[in-house]
C-alpha cells in the first residue's frame, strides 16, 4: 500500500476506561481502522489530561487515576478518512475527534530497495 504525499489525520481524544461493544474503546477503534482498510493507527496513552468536564485525569501518585487520557491516531487519504467518521461518530458518547491535513514523506512496511 502506498500513500499520497498529501494525507489526513484524524485524532481521537478518548478515556482508557471508555468502552464499546465490550472492549475499551481505542482497541475497538484499531480494530475497525484495519477492517476498513486503513494505512495504519497508533494508541497513545497520556499521563494527564482534562476533557469536556474539566475533570482532571492524571497519573500521578498521590492521584491515580483509572480513566488516564487516550488518544487513537490514524493516517490515511481524505477520502478514506471521511468514509470512516460514521464508523467514529457511531462509536463515542464522550470525547474529541479532530481532522488536520498532513503531509505524508513516506510509509514503509519492511525493507528498503537499493
Amino acid at each position: 500500500m502506498t500513500l499520497p504525499e498529501e494525507g489526513t489525520l484524524l485524532r481521537i481524544f478518548i478515556g482508557e476506561s471508555d468502552r464499546h461493544e465490550g472492549k475499551p474503546l481505542y482497541e475497538w477503534l484499531v480494530l475497525k481502522a484495519r477492517e476498513a482498510g486503513l494505512a495504519g493507527a497508533t494508541v497513545l496513552r497520556g499521563i494527564e489530561g482534562f476533557g469536556a468536564h474539566s475533570r482532571l485525569h492524571t497519573a500521578k501518585i498521590l492521584r491515580l487515576s483509572a480513566d488516564l487520557p487516550i488518544v487513537v491516531e490514524i493516517v490515511d487519504t481524505a477520502e478514506k478518512i471521511e468514509a470512516f467518521m460514521p464508523v467514529v461518530d457511531h462509536a463515542i458518547v464522550e470525547g474529541l475527534a479532530t481532522l488536520e491535513r498532513v503531509r505524508v514523506r513516506f510509509y514503509r512496511s519492511g525493507g528498503r530497495a537499493e
